[in-house]
């Protein structure tokens, strides 16, 4: 089944809406964070009066507010020793007093490491934990402005994700910003994200008595005033537990600010989400890119359309965007996955397919995102489909995924010379690949190579 047209223009916020899930993902935070951060946020820029176009900004700010979070994801793992979805989404539960901090970070390091190890990971953070908390902030807040560049938002926006953990007191990061200096969608985004954890572990009145807490300190105290008086509506709440919260978060965007995907702009929104991916681990930096390229290369030796290129590409930029629900200690691991372990890394296709197909347009893509690990002989996963139900689109992006797999660094081997990863395809055809699909990869790589040689001899 090949990959159907998309329409010349989409409704922008559908696709980020969408897409911000895959954020939530990373976070370790329950579905739909991010649009209900949106939510809770726009709805108090109503009580503070924003224009339609500050409305527009705060909106994207707010879906948008974790493009970061991927790339400290490693970083999390390596220094405290812990699982970083568990470590983030436990973070954000605690209250901001010192000694919670603390007694955090010491239930939370190193509990599978050894004695000896834990205790130096523990001497390590006590010795500088300021240092190490403003890299972690510094990447995630600058890693999330540049994307959001990419995504063609202006500075209202980046700035705003920029400067997400500042606080009103001078003492958050990455710049220690005080007060005013603070973008005023910032201090939107960061309230409205400890309204919605508090609000969903542990109910309303946890997340207004939190609030209250930290006016002054992580709040400015207006919007906390302002807050106060919109949590007096008791559709608020009711609209953050319910099935139609995505269609209500569409349609407070100002109908005369809402924005529409050609495209060129799908295709930049599937190249900035595949740097998302691409960014939570050393070992995969460019896998996304790198496995488009290889896609494009098959499809054109296998004589696709111009468009059909196009919009496979897209699905192999997204195909592991699922992969962000994955613990770092689980992709990172040096040795071999243990059989749990191996049942995670099994479910990052289903999470793929569940983000994409949240997307109209992009259902083809997310049926591939789906299968792209199973195998023509049925023993792939998640589903073990066979040969007649993987389309030949899924075919390709599984080609050059497993090729890109092979030919580049991994935790538990390194890379394979080219050669070689060729001969592991060949022993694979017919049963786990596609034969045509190889041997379209072979003539690709041979054109590669004669364009290589006639460069050298102009």
């Amino acid at each position: 089944m090949s990959i159907a047209p998309e329409p010349v223009s989409l409704r922008l916020a559908e696709i980020l809406g969408a897409l911000s899930e895959a954020l939530d993902l990373t976070e370790g935070q329950p579905p739909g964070h991010c649009m209900r951060c949106c939510y809770i946020g726009v709805r108090l820029g109503g009580v503070l009066h924003l224009t339609p176009r500050q409305t527009g900004e705060l909106y994207y700010t707010l879906l948008l507010k974790d493009l970061g979070c991927s790339s400290n994801a490693a970083r999390i793992c390596e220094l405290y020793l812990a699982d970083d979805l568990g470590f983030k989404q436990g973070f954000k539960e605690i209250d901001d007093s010192l000694a919670h901090v603390l007694k955090f970070i010491l239930q939370q390091t190193g509990l599978k490491a050894g004695l000896a190890e834990r205790f130096r990971t523990l001497v390590n953070i006590a010795r500088n934990g300021g240092a190490i908390a403003q890299e972690l902030i510094e990447t995630r807040c600058q890693r999330g402005a540049a994307i959001a560049r990419k995504l063609r938002f202006g500075e209202a926006v980046c700035s705003g994700i920029m400067s997400l953990d500042e606080h009103w007191n001078g003492g958050g990061r990455p710049a220690g910003l005080a007060r005013e200096a603070i973008p005023l969608f910032s201090r939107i985004a960061l309230l409205a994200q400890v309204v919605d954890v508090f609000f969903q572990a542990k109910g309303r009145e946890a997340a207004l008595a939190e609030v209250r807490e930290r006016s002054g300190s992580w709040f400015d105290p207006a919007l906390v005033a302002a807050f106060e008086a919109l949590a007096c509506d008791d559709g608020l709440w009711e609209t953050l537990s319910s099935r139609s919260l995505a269609e209500q978060v569409l349609a407070l965007e100002p109908p005369q600010e809402r924005l529409g995907a050609d495209e060129d702009y799908l295709d930049d929104i599937a190249e900035a989400f595949a740097e998302v991916v691409d960014s939570k681990s050393p070992y995969t930096s460019g896998h996304s890119e790198r496995v488009a390229l290889f896609t494009d290369m098959i499809a054109e030796a296998m004589e696709y359309d111009p468009e059909h290129r196009r919009r496979l590409k897209r699905a192999a930029l997204l195909h592991d965007i699922g992969k962000l629900g994955i613990s770092n200690a689980i992709l990172d691991k040096p040795g071999k996955l243990d059989a749990a372990e191996f049942a995670q890394v099994r479910s990052h296709p289903v999470y793929s397919e569940m983000i994409l197909s949240k997307i109209a347009a992009f259902s083809e893509l997310a049926t591939i995102g789906g299968a792209h690990h199973e195998r023509l002989d049925g023993k792939g996963y998640p589903r073990g489909l066979t040969a007649e139900a993987i389309g030949l689109d899924t075919r390709i992006v599984t080609v050059a995924d497993i090729f890109d797999a092979l030919t580049a660094d991994r935790p538990y081997r390194a890379a394979m010379p080219l050669s070689q990863a060729l001969a592991t395809l060949d022993a694979d055809t017919g049963t786990a690949v596609d034969g045509q699909v190889v041997a379209a990869l072979r003539r690709a790589l041979k054109k590669l190579d004669a364009e290589e040689v006639a460069q050298a001899a102009a």
